[in-house]
Order: structure tokens, then sequence, then C-alpha cells
């Protein structure tokens, strides 16, 4: 018997992008110290207040099976959160709770395409966009942003990959890069839209952390309520990756929907991780500013680094807990420089080609690691640049 073509085509036959990754996980586990700055896992565990309410709400009783579209009180926290932040009025009926940032972004996919549909995306992009859109049914198309402009993507490009598409996925502050979309950015976006009748799916889940300028939510630009789907989560913000906990936003209809779908595909996140949720959420902002400050903290101390060389470059690091760095000088790959670093240095980034074309020549380096390690780990990347451009 032979799986469905749909599950043995996530990757197009091609490589998911992880190979780096795996292969320093592979060395740790054989017993060899590696300087991890791969994913965008906190250094920092889940705080203490709520993991004890998680536990409370537990022993409570909490652990049957909880309201598919999320507790009422979860949603309407999630709402109130989306109307303060971006003006937007939202109430409960526009929010539907899932099993993280992933499972909304595949829902919301699921939402606005029919099989075969066209669904474009950004790239340089998170590496599991394309395969969670062909697992939507979706055909993926790659519009790329380019480093000459700082990695916005751009109005001609964006316009001239839109005919016959149905939806764009876009993810500011983005993980690879650091980028913050510009207002320009996001109007020349929701320009695209209206004028080519696309759902915009928003993948905002680093909206906390913004170092440079200001997180716009589309969802807020005129004529845009009805046609955007909103992802969040609670990892990147609460340092809850491992709850699974994200939302999706959108118009009351089509959260019906998705609701229906919830129904018949997750069921639901599990009542005492929504109550931690919403918890977590209402210690508000302070403590939200108290889990980016490693990231703010650290991306000035890369800044530091950097300005003491000139071989490694920086893409304008805005937001989000990594850094895209440019190798070309070098002469090497993204790959190449990754691996080499690696076999030498024992120290693990990720390939810039493992987030598409447009990041070749580049790698990210997610700032996860304590301040001094994450200093000297820095240094010792740039001595190794230099050696290899010289």
């Amino acid at each position: 018997m032979q799986p469905s073509t749909r599950i043995t085509t996530l990757l197009d036959g091609g490589s998911d992008g992880w190979e780096v990754f795996l292969k320093a996980r592979a060395l740790i586990a054989a017993g060899t110290s590696v300087t991890e700055l791969t994913i965008g896992e906190h250094d920092i565990r889940t705080a203490a207040p709520i993991l004890q309410e998680m536990h409370r709400t537990a022993l409570a009783g909490h652990t049957g099976y909880a309201a598919v579209p999320g507790t009422d009180a979860l949603r309407d926290r999630v709402a109130e959160r989306v109307t303060e932040r971006t003006g937007v009025p939202t109430r409960r009926e526009n929010v539907v709770i899932t099993p993280g940032g992933q499972a909304a972004l595949f829902a919301a996919h699921t939402a606005a395409l029919d099989p075969g549909d066209t669904g474009l995306y950004v790239d340089p992009y998170y590496a599991t966009y394309p395969g969670t859109l062909r697992g939507a049914g979706g055909v993926p198309k790659a519009v790329q942003a380019h480093a000459r402009h700082a990695f916005q993507p751009r109005a001609a490009d964006l316009q001239a990959a839109a005919p016959g598409a149905r939806s764009l996925l876009i993810n500011s502050p983005n993980n690879p890069t650091g980028v913050v979309y510009s207002r320009a950015t996001l109007d020349a976006i929701a320009q695209v839209c209206k004028a080519h009748d696309l759902w915009l799916i928003s993948d905002e889940v680093y909206d906390t952390q913004v170092w440079e300028g200001d997180h716009i939510s589309p969802r807020a630009l005129p004529g845009m309520a009805e046609r955007t789907l909103v992802v969040g989560s609670m990892s990147k913000s609460h340092a809850m990756t491992g709850s699974r906990c994200g939302w999706i936003v959108g118009p009351e209809e089509v959260v019906g929907h998705l609701i229906n779908l919830a129904t018949h595909t997750t069921y639901g996140v599990p009542g005492f991780i929504q109550d931690a949720a919403d918890f977590a959420l209402g210690l508000g902002d302070p403590f939200e500013r108290e889990i980016a400050a490693p990231f703010r903290r650290r991306r000035g101390l890369a800044k530091e680094v950097l300005a003491g060389q000139n071989t490694v470059g920086l893409v304008p690091a805005q937001g989000a807990m990594y850094l895209m760095l440019d190798i070309r000088a070098t002469g090497m790959s993204g790959e190449e420089f990754a691996n080499a670093l690696l076999d030498t240095h024992r120290i693990a980034v990720m390939p810039g080609e493992s987030f598409g074309a447009a990041a070749a020549g580049h790698i990210r380096v997610a700032m996860t690691i304590a301040d001094a390690a994450f200093v000297a780990a820095l240094r010792t990347l740039c001595q190794f640049a230099e050696s290899r451009a010289a």
C-alpha cells in the first residue's frame, strides 16, 4: 500500500532545510559539545507562575475535552488584546484557539484555498511554509524579497505573482531575516490583495519582539479586516513553545468554518493549557517585555561585535530573535559556511538556503544562548569568516 500523494509530496522531493540542525543534534547526542544558534527556542523556560496556574487548573479538573473553539475566557482575552493593540474591534466570535501557530497556519490555508489553488508566500520564509501550503492542498509560489531591498517585499514583484493566486502569506517581524515590514510595504501588500482578491494570512507570532519601528497588523489597514487571517501564538511572546497554544483572528463567518475544521482535526487545546495562556496574557505588557528583553540586549551586543569587522554583514535586525548575516564575502554558500563552521568550531547556525533562494549566501543566527557565550560564538564566527575571505 502506498501513502497519499499529498503526504509524500509535502517537501516536493527537496530538502526541509534542517540538515545542519540535525547534524548538530547528532554530534550532541554523541557527547560532543556544540554551541547551538539554530532554532527559536528561548534559553529560559516557561515562567513558574504560568506553570503553577497550569498545575492548579489541571488539579481542579480542567483535563477533559476542552471547548473546541477555545474557552470563552481565552477567546475574550485574545480579542481584547487584539483590539487594544490594533484598534480593530475584535470579539470572541473572531477568534479560534489552535494547537500552536503551526496548526493555525495549516488551518488558515485550509480556509483560504481549494485543492489546486495557488498560495503565495514571501522568500525568505520560515522553513515549514511551502509544506504547509502543500498539506492544505495548495500550490506554493514564492515571491522573492531581495537583500538589496533589505528583504522588504516589493509591490512590483507581488503584482507580477498575484494573477491566479488565492492567498498571500506574510510574516512580520520576519523569521528568518529579523526585518519588520514598513508601512509602505504593508500598504503595497494590502493594495495587491484587494486588487487580486487575495486572502492575506499574516503570521504575527513575533509581534512582541520589535526593536526598531512599529509592528503594524495588516488587518488594521483600510479594507483588510474582511480578507485577513492573523496567526498568533503564546510560544515566542511568553516562552511557552511546548504548550502549543495559538490562535487565528479573522472574519466571524470564516472562524465559524475553522471551528468546524478543528472539530474534525485537532478537537481543541487542553483546557488547563488554555487557562494558563489566559493567565499569562493577563500578566500584560511588562511580562512580555521581560521575555523579549534578552533578545533586544543580545541584538545590541551583536551589533558591537559586527562593527569591529568588515566581512560579515548584518541585515537590518529590527525584530524577532534572529540575526540574518551576509557571508557572501567569504565566497561560500550559506550551506558551505554553516557546515564548515560546525565542523571546525562546533558552532551551529542555519544556512540561509534553508529559508529559500533569496537568502542564499546568508546564515541565520538565533540569539538564544547566554550573553557571554553568544558574544564569544559570534566573535569566533566573524574570525572564521575573515579567514575564509582571506
